[in-house]
């Protein structure tokens, strides 16, 4: 039997894409629009705020 190997939980960077800017910003979005939901419990809406400030240092890293 051959060894079979998983890909689930595998990352694949964009940084050797030439869209990665376009990617940060609609993440950035993506994830104040989950923030900004209705139904949102306020352990989550941490969470999405948490991210989408990460995905905004990204990009201004990316910017300068």
């Amino acid at each position: 039997m051959e060894k079979q190997y998983c890909k689930v939980g595998t990352v694949t960077p964009i940084e050797g894409n030439g869209h990665t800017l376009q990617i940060l910003q609609w993440q950035y979005t993506h994830f104040l629009s989950k923030a900004n939901g209705n139904n949102v419990d306020s352990r989550l809406l941490e969470f999405f705020e948490s991210k989408a400030q990460k995905v905004k240092k990204a990009m201004e890293e990316l910017v300068s």
